[in-house]
């Protein structure tokens, strides 16, 4: 499971940075990505905004956060960061961590779809203009 922290009411061009911890397993055999569901939207709807594969070398970002969103992993605390610059209106929404040994980092819509081996229960995130 995931302890997660961070979030909250910020305005428009702040920074914040989410944390998942995880419990009872270890980030380093799994691919990390983090998703966002915006108010009102399905869970379904839920948009994969990056994610780090660290046995191929690979890190996916979308263009609506590439450049402004940073995925990170620490071995040392077994801890997954999201670090989120620039922020805007449109980045309001409920963050979630996920985790899965097979999925890859370039179809998040699978993860969606078909489901993840590990969810964090969700960071809201507001942030006013």
């Amino acid at each position: 499971q995931f302890v997660e922290s961070g979030g909250g009411l910020v305005q428009s061009g702040d920074s914040l940075r989410l944390s998942c911890a995880a419990s009872g397993f270890s980030l380093d055999n799994y691919k990390i990505a983090w998703f966002r569901q915006a108010p009102g939207m399905p869970a379904k709807a839920r948009e994969g905004v990056s994610c780090h594969d660290s046995r191929d070398e690979v890190t996916y970002y979308p263009d609506s956060v590439k450049g402004r969103f940073a995925i990170s992993r620490d071995a040392a605390t077994n801890t997954m960061y999201l670090q989120m610059n620039n922020l805007k209106p449109n980045d309001t929404a409920v963050y979630h961590c996920a985790a899965d040994r097979d999925r890859s980092c370039m179809d998040l819509r699978e993860w969606v779809d078909f489901g993840m081996d590990i969810w964090g229960k969700g960071i809201r995130v507001t942030v006013s203009a």
